[in-house]
């Protein structure tokens, strides 16, 4: 998957969760993000990348 596309796309639906543009934790953590979106992917192939990313920012915050 394209890591560029998904850190817009997680920067995009934090925005939504009323962040401000830039992502509110470092390197380290984005990529764990990264991995579980790859990982939920590939588990779930006609799961719409939206809801995946969504889900896994919702359980970011709420942890």
């Amino acid at each position: 998957m394209d890591k560029k596309l998904i850190r817009k796309m997680v920067q995009k639906c934090f925005v939504q969760y009323r962040h401000e543009g830039s992502l509110p934790f470092g390197e380290a953590e984005f990529e764990e993000i990264y991995e579980k979106i790859v990982e939920l992917k590939s588990d779930a192939p006609e799961t719409d990348l939206h809801d995946i990313i969504n889900d896994v920012v919702y359980e970011f915050l709420a942890t």
